[in-house]
């Protein structure tokens, strides 16, 4: 048997359904997913720290958790929304159930509600905050959500970055990594996913993941050939120490940023972000490439974006998003920086982008 629980949003509205994973009530701001795989992804993706996440998709867990999905060291989300949980996986791969997992990792799930209809309430009025709890009315849920901090006033960076710098493994050795030459990339670690590390490794760089507070002359004093600024959760207005790394590193390394380390570098060239409405997320938006015309199918994961009418210093857009005309991607007219605001490592999502890191490595062995 499984105890009732409700999810309580900001505006009053409640969602009835049962209780999985860990018994316990959490709060955040409540996000939706259009991916229909990729929830183990999902759940341990950095970026979504402090937000209770909602798959668009009805049945979640079919596929069980395998070990070789992680994005990150533990589950990240507070909390998990589904239609309905999937008690018996099948997959080769599978050590357990979703609702095993959650509950490992302490996280509070519900399910049986209709995410089709938060989903809609989400799009209409914008992402809001929100509770699930299994021992609470509506009205004390309601009560005790206006007493907790909203999303935007914390800097969630500092919580889900590494403790130190680490080295990433390497791939094992293949006749493609096999005639490329090894370069050295550090990563600014502001809510690095894995599959970043995976990729670069693949691609025969040395990879070493460093704290977002890192000072830049560390940095520059491991003699990377090229700086990555990763992913991550919350607002960039609140993430001035990591503008000001990027300030100093400026021309003075190759530079690709994703998605929050896109914000970064438009912070850091003096343009301003915004918060999204609803923020895209999924594995289904079209971005197209202003200098080819072409159109990809994008991986995303933001809920704010930079303003292109404050863009300066030489910084221009060279991506947008075909669904809100948003900025999806930067470049430099003459330093050697890129950035996209969408993910080119996919999990979950479509691996069309893949091609950017291509061009992260093309950016090094030109500056070298």
């Amino acid at each position: 048997m499984t105890r009732e629980a409700i999810l309580v949003l900001e505006d009053g509205t409640t969602y009835h359904g049962h209780s999985f994973g860990a018994e316990d009530s959490i709060h955040g701001e409540v996000v939706f997913n259009t991916s229909m795989v990729g929830y183990q992804e999902m759940l341990t993706d950095p970026s979504y720290a402090g937000q209770i996440v909602v798959p668009t998709y009805p049945l979640i867990g079919n596929y069980g958790i395998n070990k070789d999905d992680y994005e990150s060291r533990k589950i990240q989300v507070r909390g998990f929304v589904v239609r309905e949980e999937c008690l018996e996986p099948n997959h080769y791969l599978s050590s357990g159930t979703l609702g095993q997992f959650l509950k490992e990792y302490n996280i509070p799930g519900i399910y049986g509600v209709d995410t089709r209809a938060i989903t809609r309430r989400l799009r209409t009025s914008g992402v809001m905050m929100g509770i699930i709890t299994n021992d609470k009315t509506p009205e004390q849920a309601l009560a005790e959500l206006k007493t907790l901090p909203r999303y935007g006033s914390e800097d969630f960076v500092r919580q889900v970055t590494t403790d130190a710098p680490y080295q990433w493994k390497p791939e094992p050795a293949s006749p493609k990594k096999s005639k490329q030459s090894l370069c050295k990339v550090v990563a600014l670690d502001c809510g690095l996913k894995y599959n970043i590390l995976r990729i670069l490794s693949r691609l025969g760089c040395e990879v070493t993941a460093v704290p977002c507070t890192t000072p830049p002359q560390d940095i520059l004093n491991m003699k990377p050939d090229g700086i990555m600024l990763s992913p991550g959760p919350g607002d960039p207005e609140l993430l001035d120490y990591a503008v000001e790394t990027v300030k100093q590193l400026m021309g003075k390394k190759p530079i690709m940023g994703i998605c929050l380390g896109s914000q970064l570098i438009a912070r850091a060239f003096g343009a301003k972000t915004f918060k999204l409405k609803f923020g895209h997320r999924g594995g289904n938006h079209p971005v197209r490439d202003l200098d080819t015309g072409r159109v990809y199918i994008t991986a995303q994961n933001h809920g704010y974006a930079v303003d292109p009418d404050t863009l300066k210093n030489g910084l221009e857009v060279s991506h947008i998003n075909l669904n809100d005309d948003t900025v999806e991607g930067l470049r430099h007219r003459e330093l050697p920086i890129f950035a996209i605001q969408y993910h080119s490592e996919a999990s979950p999502g479509p691996w069309d982008n893949v091609y950017m890191f291509d061009k992260f490595m093309e950016m090094i062995k030109e500056a070298k």
